[in-house]
């Protein structure tokens, strides 16, 4: 499959040097609800490595103990081909001399080749903020930024603030740039700290500071997407003359986070044929990494990971409409924007009420099931998966169960594996109001020859199936063992019905090497999740090669 490019901006031009410079350990861990150990930015920053990227900001040492902690063993424990580390601080304080502020003597340190400044260029931070003059305030930047350089560090600044000072006082701004240049600075981030920027505003104000800052000076772009706006701001950015972008994995960031970095750096490659990424030859990396690495970081952040996010989501590319799936059978290039391929992402078909044959006859093909030559399966699926949606069933997101219905209309029935007499819960608490309730549940069924009667207890009704239906199959099919159950998910369908309205349940089960997922629907949470269940048991033990017994 092949994708055109958008031709190559025809911007500025650019210093030789492109840096793609991540701030996730640092910028990223400020979002709500991530609190990565030292051990966890351990963990990421060789993926950052392996991606390719320049630069990867490690914290703050000196202000954040953990951060102190993290450059000290990332000294001793981390080995980067491809990356340098940065450590983030502030410049000196107000009336104190560069070389006695503790803090700057934190960034010597830490060790780390590189050292990210951050400085106030919006004047009005320099007055209410740090309580100084204008005149203190750059002074403050070339002072630290000197002391840096003589002490054998590379030395990039980060202008906080910059947008919104530069259209309060654009002047201060802009000789706070030079500033910063003129001290020795390798690059200065220009950052839209509050987010608010749109694009034309940025592009706009960037060619004014290149005109300011001279044609070889290497600019770079720092933004935040409380506009929405942040990939498209940093791109606007690069256009007008950045050649320094700074953003985080996934996003990550304080409010509405940060520019998606692998959103950047997929359009910069894909869609302006820029090769912005570095990485060792010799090993696995780049670009056809981005998903894999997207979904291990949300791993280690616990983050789930956003199904709908550019490039590397789940939905991505995924396609659901029938005049969709009729149109990539022919070429998958008419409804996708780029190869998934590129970016380590698969295309999906997703099977719904607005499948059409064509639909199904991919999405069987993407499970191994060839239905071309044999139309009539195809029609009786299809008639199937709608009736089935119109009564609360969803397939798009349960891939085994439609997987065991082809299997059933093609073959005739799906395989039996067990026969099930029958099954009951039962839940009570004893004691006082507050205590704990259990749950017990027995189930019945013949499988390997025998009749199986078999007891689970567990933290809930469902929890207790099943422990019950595990316990009565793991006597014939011991492989049952190596399932495991990863997400349970609870939608109640007609809520104007109360508590007689449908419920639909989707399960998540692993073997640990692939996950698989299961869908049911009942009057009651406990049947729609017997029904997932038992599909769950059926479709693993297939997959692994297991003929009923």
């Amino acid at each position: 499959m092949t994708q055109s490019t958008a031709p190559t901006s025809t911007g500025p031009t650019l210093p030789s040097t492109f840096h793609v410079y991540d701030t996730t350990l640092r910028d990223g861990a400020q979002q709500e609800g991530i609190n990565l150990s030292v051990a966890d930015k351990l963990t990421i920053a060789p993926m950052l490595d392996e991606l390719g990227v320049g630069f990867i900001e490690g914290g703050w040492p000196g202000a954040v103990p953990k951060d102190t902690e993290f450059f000290k063993r990332a000294a001793k424990e981390l080995d980067l081909r491809n990356a340098e580390l940065a450590a983030f601080g502030a410049t000196r304080k107000v009336g104190v001399r560069a070389a006695e502020d503790p803090q700057v003597r934190a960034l010597l340190d830490s060790e780390a080749p590189v050292v990210t400044l951050v400085a106030k260029f919006d004047v009005r931070h320099v007055e209410r903020a740090l309580r100084t003059v204008p005149d203190e305030g750059l002074a403050m930047i070339a002072d630290t930024v000197t002391f840096l350089l003589r002490e054998g560090r590379r030395v990039f600044v980060d202008a906080e603030h910059f947008f919104d000072g530069y259209r309060y006082d654009a002047d201060y701004a802009r000789r706070a740039v030079v500033t910063a240049f003129e001290a020795g600075a390798e690059v200065v981030a220009l950052c839209d700290t509050n987010g608010g920027m749109l694009p034309d505003w940025v592009r706009q104000i960037v060619q004014d500071v290149r005109q300011v800052a001279g044609p070889d000076a290497l600019l770079g772009m720092h933004a935040h997407n409380d506009s929405g706006c942040a990939v498209a701001n940093t791109l606007a950015a690069v256009d007008a003359g950045c050649a320094h972008v700074q953003g985080t994995v996934n996003g990550y960031g304080e409010r509405t986070g940060n520019a998606d970095l692998l959103s950047v750096v997929a359009n910069l490659e894909l869609k302006l044929g820029r090769q912005v990424l570095t990485r060792d030859p010799e090993a696995p990396g780049g670009l056809t990494e981005l998903t894999r690495i997207a979904h291990a970081i949300s791993e280690i952040t616990n983050i789930s990971p956003f199904a709908r996010q550019p490039y590397v989501g789940a939905s991505a590319f995924a396609h659901k409409a029938g005049l969709h799936a009729s149109a990539i059978k022919v070429d998958p290039d008419l409804y996708q924007h780029a190869d998934p391929e590129l970016v380590g992402n698969d295309m999906r078909m997703l099977v719904s009420d607005m499948a059409g044959r064509a639909s199904i006859e991919l999405k069987g093909r993407q499970l191994g099931i060839d239905l071309a030559e044999h139309p009539d399966v195809l029609s009786r699926v299809m008639h199937r998966v709608k009736d089935a949606e119109a009564c609360g069933y969803t397939y798009e997101a349960a891939d085994a169960s439609f997987e065991l219905v082809l299997v059933e209309e093609l073959d005739g029935a799906r395989p039996v594996y067990f026969k099930v007499e029958s099954w009951r819960t039962i839940v009570e608490r004893n004691g006082a109001r507050g205590t704990a309730a259990t749950a017990e549940a027995t189930v019945k069924l013949h499988a390997g020859g025998e009749r199986i009667v078999s007891t689970g207890e567990g933290n809930g009704p469902v929890n207790a199936l099943d422990h019950a239906l595990r316990l009565a199959l793991g006597r014939v099919y011991p492989e049952l063992a190596a399932f495991e159950l990863i997400d349970f998910k609870v939608r109640i369908l007609d809520q104007m019905q109360g508590t007689d309205a449908v419920t639909r349940v989707l399960i998540e089960s692993t073997d640990g090497q692939t996950s698989w997922s299961t869908v049911g629907v009942g009057p009651n949470l406990i049947e729609a999740s017997w029904e997932a269940l038992t599909d769950s048991a059926i479709w693993g033990l297939r997959h692994h090669g297991v003929l009923p017994r």
